[in-house]
């Protein structure tokens, strides 16, 4: 399998990230599956950011990167000296004449910009350039990257990048693989695809990072989506607004990360309450607090499965990769107004600003809002008590209805009550809500697995390390279990993946071990845990190194 790693590094302002794309997009032309991971600090300016693109012959994008490259992309000294000891043996360093001192091919990056009298922005094209000619790549591949990329100044843009590619020597060639070009997408414009599929009517988000992309997404898009986005004033305007939308009859979606999601907490009640159904995404981080704003953990799962005061229930999925994001996203947007619950996609810095090759899934056959219909009570009672506890939907300006939503304890109506008795059979009727869920959930695989099927020592995990599980289980002849779904607590699937299991290590990015606590709790043995806290993803090759460390015990 031809796989191959190129490191962009340079300061905030660099460009990195334009740069990065271009390289993913000139391997996606040549037949390579992609997978991009930024990394940088919580700066404007300087600091030191970096992209690793990973190019991959399967026919899958990778998810995750390795610790050793094929070829760095420098545009500053720090990142020759910070990434020397990720350099492959037959590596290939590129960097800047003038400001890199380093044994490799140098670009003479401001000679050509002077001789083509172009600005100091197109710096990066002439690295791209170079590059090419690095990894022998055709110029015809690099014209049909820019042209369809850079399509404002694209001209001299390749002009800048054929005296680079011109005046370069080809030192570690990388083959044409036969997969076809493919769109890449980050794992929130994967999200932002999926929750319109899923019928999205409105987007409202205050901007959080690791979540902000797919609000400048869904907002540069909305007229093509036929939706609308909002950027209101805080998170907490952000979750009553988007209550309001579902109130309403409009499908809504909000974008959060921990910190923000805090002060969505009462709102999140409100909807458990009233019965408003919203998607939430909540793209993790580092915390606590303000924690590490621009890197990645899972240690808000808890946090999910148990916020807002009061019972009710909720859904939360985990994907793991851009095209899972796009198939649960759509699922959670109907789920959650069938069910009428809040939905949560639980994702990560690591996949909601990670790049993927992608083919998109075919979407889930259409389905109806709701088991019972207005017709079926009159007259109308909004929280009508039925079998399933899913009451038939309305909306204010139905005829024959009058909708009543409340955030106090109710009747059927909608009146507010105290009464014990029928506090008792409202709160059932909602808890009812959560078996249905579940049912109609095991229509779906909530589990996957992947490395060594029936291998009887397995790896689990959730969310975006299952990228780096799946290669490295497979790597060491392992079974990894992966549950999607994560409330309602999918046990028969699992137990079912887990068939056969004599030893269960159980892999996350946080430091006290959420799912394995949770699985724990479900009757499910969990023999040792590798946590990692660091900020940083885990990568198949250091998963490797600690999970043999592991089985020596």
């Amino acid at each position: 399998m031809n796989d191959v790693a190129v490191l962009v590094g340079g300061k905030a302002g660099d460009g990195i990230n334009s740069a990065g794309a271009m390289v993913a997009h000139l391997l996606n032309h040549i037949g390579y599956s992609v997978y991009v991971y930024f990394d940088y600090p919580s700066l404007i300016r300087g600091g030191h950011n970096y992209a690793i693109i990973r190019g991959s012959g399967q026919a899958e994008s990778p998810g995750t990167h390795n610790e050793g490259v094929d070829f760095i992309l420098a545009l500053d000294q720090a990142t020759v000296e910070l990434h020397k000891d990720q350099r492959n043996v037959d590596s290939a360093l590129l960097f800047k004449k003038g400001l890199v001192k380093a044994e490799g091919q140098e670009v003479p990056v401001q000679e050509i910009l002077l001789l083509e009298n172009a600005p100091e922005i197109m710096g990066n094209s002439v690295i791209i350039g170079g590059f090419a000619r690095a990894a022998g790549i055709e110029w015809k591949i690099v014209e049909q990257v820019f042209t369809a990329h850079l399509p404002k100044g694209a001209e001299q843009n390749l002009r800048v990048a054929r005296h680079a590619y011109d005046q370069l020597a080809t030192v570690r060639p990388v083959p044409p693989c036969a997969n076809p070009p493919r769109p890449l997408l980050t794992g929130n414009e994967a999200v932002g695809i999926g929750l319109v599929r899923g019928g999205l009517d409105a987007y409202i988000s205050y901007p959080m990072t690791p979540s902000s992309s797919l609000l400048h997404f869904l907002a540069g898009e909305s007229e093509r989506f036929g939706i609308t986005v909002v950027h209101p004033e805080n998170e907490i305007a952000v979750i009553l607004m988007a209550l309001g939308f579902a109130a309403a009859g409009k499908r809504a979606a909000v974008g959060t990360s921990g910190g923000g999601f805090c002060l969505m907490t009462e709102g999140l009640s409100l909807a458990g309450m009233a019965e408003l159904p919203v998607v939430i995404l909540m793209s993790q981080r580092t915390g606590p607090s303000t924690g590490l704003p621009t890197y990645s953990g899972q240690a808000d799962l808890r946090f999910v499965l148990h916020a807002g005061q009061g019972e009710f229930p909720r859904l939360i999925v985990a994907p793991a990769n851009a095209s899972e994001s796009v198939l649960w996203s759509a699922r959670a947007m109907e789920l959650a107004w069938r069910f009428q619950v809040p939905a949560f996609i639980l994702t990560d810095k690591t996949l909601s600003e990670g790049t993927y090759s992608v083919d998109l899934p075919s979407p889930d056959a259409s389905r109806s809002i709701g088991t019972e219909s207005i017709e079926q009570t009159t007259p109308y009672l909004r929280y009508a008590d039925t079998l399933s506890g899913i009451s038939p939907p309305a909306f204010a300006g139905t005829p024959g209805a009058i909708v009543k939503v409340n955030s106090y304890a109710h009747d059927e109506s909608g009146i507010t009550t105290e009464e014990g008795s029928v506090t008792i059979r409202m709160t059932e009727k909602r808890i009812r809500k959560e078996e249905a869920l579940k049912k109609e959930l095991e229509r779906f695989s909530q589990v996957e697995i992947s490395g060594i099927p029936d291998a009887p020592t397995a790896i689990l995990c959730w969310g975006s390390p299952g990228c780096a599980c799946s290669e490295a289980g497979t790597r060491l002849g392992l079974r990894v279990v992966r549950p999607v779904v994560l409330s309602p607590f999918p046990e028969e699937q699992l137990m079912d993946a887990l068939d056969g299991v004599t030893r269960l290590i159980v892999v996350e990015e946080n430091a006290t071990g959420q799912l394995a606590d949770l699985v724990k709790g479900n009757g499910i043995v969990v023999h040792d845990r590798i946590l990692r806290y660091d900020g940083r993803p885990f990568t198949p090759d250091d998963l490797a190194v600690r999970i043999r460390e592991v089985l020596r015990k």
